[in-house]
């Protein structure tokens, strides 16, 4: 891959371009990447609003329908619903992880198997959650495994 850089003060805003013979893995997940560092979430936390980078959050998770998104510096609730996120977030590298949970495959340091056929998922921030069954072959599968 060949990276050029070109900058100048006369250029108001960021533009890449990506050149390539096929869409193949490695391109769509560079395009992953840039989009994610793109989107933008907002949430409450202590009565403010906040604008927070998608790929900042490690999960997202639903309690008494109520949606919250979790980084390393805090909880915050957000009125999308869950399927919400996911839909917004999955080019971001985003996967249903369980009923109620939306894991950042990027934020995943370490997986071990758990039971009853679940994974045990450690964060980045040294978090563990559960990867209910149901979603564990998507979780291989975007591992190559």
């Amino acid at each position: 891959m060949k990276i050029d850089i070109d900058q100048n003060p006369i250029y108001q805003e960021i533009s890449v371009t990506v050149r390539c013979a096929h869409m193949n893995r490695e391109v769509m997940e560079l395009l992953a990447l840039l989009r994610m560092c793109d989107e933008k979430l907002t949430g409450r936390k202590d009565g403010e609003t906040h604008i927070l980078n998608a790929g900042d959050v490690l999960y997202a998770d639903t309690a008494d329908r109520h949606t919250f998104f979790y980084t390393r510096e805090g909880v915050y609730e957000t009125d999308l619903r869950l399927y919400e996120l996911e839909a917004r977030l999955a080019c971001a590298g985003f996967l249903r992880a369980g009923k109620s949970l939306l894991l950042n495959f990027d934020h995943i340091r370490a997986l071990r198997p758990d039971f009853g056929g679940r994974l045990l998922a450690t964060l980045s921030n040294g978090e563990k959650v559960v990867i209910s069954r149901q979603y564990v072959q998507e979780f291989k599968k975007k591992l190559g495994l």
